[in-house]
């Protein structure tokens, strides 16, 4: 491998690929004030590795690079942007380009753009676009956030059930508005409901006088409007789909979501539990603003500070004890990280099976039940490796057997709590992932601290 690091992808319809060296090529252009050098080079690039460029450049660079691609620039761009970068790219542009972009754009690709606009720029740019585009996006805009509705395509290739093999060829060669990429034709009834669907495949592969009835999937998965995108994307994981049909509350067909947009679904529902389980939230990015980012964590900073003193008010309970015993204020967070650590590997690999419907109420108790066992057995190895460890070093095999018999009550504890509080809290309506690592932090360390310093208190003095 060479030393220089690939952080983008070739594709086949571009000429150049994203490494290291590219975006120095690229700073030192826009350095030296060689505009259309840097313009040329950037145009070399797939218009998601653009993206990728814009976000790796300086402020100050991004803009001197999006002044020179003005009169070019890609309106698939604007669609791969992290949200942050975008909006500052949408400032520079100005809405009445970021509106022209916008009615190049496939309808799914538009409204992710449009739904993220303030109040004023959404107006301004739905009453420049074409009137059909228009109807689309706002249609979209109807639908709640997250669901299949603002996820889905508009454009769709729907045919009678009647039809034959070579009338739908003849359709879809003549007819010039259709989607650009598409995967499946869907066969609807005189209501326009899908009663089945056809790949591509099939279709190049029968006879032209074969009804199309003949060679459609029959047992479809219809995806309801209003579903939620994590549900869709579910759907799309069990059954192995390209694509969907997506069904109004009449069972009209009105629009398709592809295996496309079901990538970038779970890549951001992924990311988003990746975050929550961190305290972080989602608009908390490499390209926020300092104070943007202060205000995204503080809020759980703050809930940690309480967990924090909670635990130290346990400890206060024991100040005598610690002030005859100094060796227990030393072997403390030893009993709080590994209650911590495995409390949190449990959350994780819980919170996980929840979002992959793997965990549910009619295996919760043998998971539970699992993960108790687990905290038993590692309790009782490291148990034995603490208890040695404080032997040794203090001369007290007492304090040994006390700080082993804390750790393995701890990681019980951990086991415990960390499959079940993610159960409990998405039971009551929460989020799982936003809300168990708070109470887990004050659970592992109070209970730890307690028993810690209860025995010790109770067999050593």
């Amino acid at each position: 491998m060479t030393e220089e690091t690939v952080i983008g992808v070739q594709n086949s319809g571009a000429t150049t690929e994203l490494t290291s060296d590219f975006i120095s090529a690229i700073n030192l252009a826009l350095d030296q004030n060689d505009t259309a050098d840097a313009k040329s080079l950037a145009q070399s690039l797939h218009y998601a590795d653009l993206a990728d460029l814009l976000e790796n450049l300086a402020h100050v660079q991004r803009k001197e690079l999006v002044e020179a691609l003005r009169s070019d620039f890609d309106p698939n761009v604007l669609a791969e942007l992290d949200e942050t970068v975008r909006e500052r790219v949408v400032d520079q542009l100005g809405i009445s380009q970021v509106a022209e972009a916008i009615a190049e754009m496939e309808t799914d690709d538009a409204l992710e753009v449009v739904e993220e606009l303030d109040a004023d720029e959404k107006k301004v740019v739905l009453e420049a676009l074409p009137v059909d585009e228009r109807a689309f996006i706002e249609e979209g805009l109807s639908y709640p956030e997250d669901s299949a509705g603002r996820l889905m395509q508009r454009e769709v290739v729907a045919v009678p059930m009647h039809w034959k093999v070579g009338d739908a060829i003849d359709y879809m060669r003549d007819t010039v508005d259709l989607p650009i990429d598409f995967f499946d034709i869907f066969l609807v009834d005189p209501t326009h409901s899908p009663v089945g669907t056809v790949p591509i495949s099939r279709v190049m592969r029968s006879q032209r006088d074969i009804p199309l009835s003949d060679v459609m999937r029959k047992h479809i998965k219809i995806v309801p409007v209003d579903m939620d995108q994590e549900e869709v994307a579910f759907l799309f994981r069990q059954r192995d789909l390209i694509s969907a049909p997506v069904v109004d509350d009449s069972d009209r067909l009105v629009g398709v979501i592809t295996v496309d947009d079901i990538v970038d679904v779970i890549d951001e529902e992924h990311e988003e539990d990746i975050m929550r389980l961190g305290g972080v939230g989602e608009e908390d990015d490499l390209y926020s603003a300092v104070i943007d980012t202060m205000k995204s964590r503080f809020t759980w900073l703050l809930i940690h500070l309480f967990a924090a003193m909670i635990a130290a008010y346990v400890i206060s309970f024991f100040a005598d004890t610690i002030e005859e015993m100094v060796a227990l204020a030393i072997l403390m967070p030893i009993v709080a990280a590994m209650g911590g650590t495995a409390s949190v590997q449990t959350l994780t690999v819980a919170v996980r099976a929840i979002a992959m419907k793997e965990l549910t109420m009619s295996n919760a108790y043998r998971t539970i039940g699992k993960e108790v066992v687990v905290g038993i057995l590692n309790g009782v190895i490291f148990a034995v490796i603490i208890g040695a460890f404080a032997w040794g070093w203090f001369g007290n095999p007492a304090l040994g057997g006390v700080i082993g018999l804390a750790i393995v009550i701890n990681l019980i504890v951990a086991g415990f709590a960390g499959s079940a509080l993610p159960i409990l809290l998405q039971r009551m309506g929460f989020d799982p992932a936003v809300a168990s690592s708070a109470f887990l932090t004050s659970i592992t360390d109070v209970v730890g601290f307690y028993v810690f310093l209860g025995l010790s208190a109770s067999l050593l003095l």
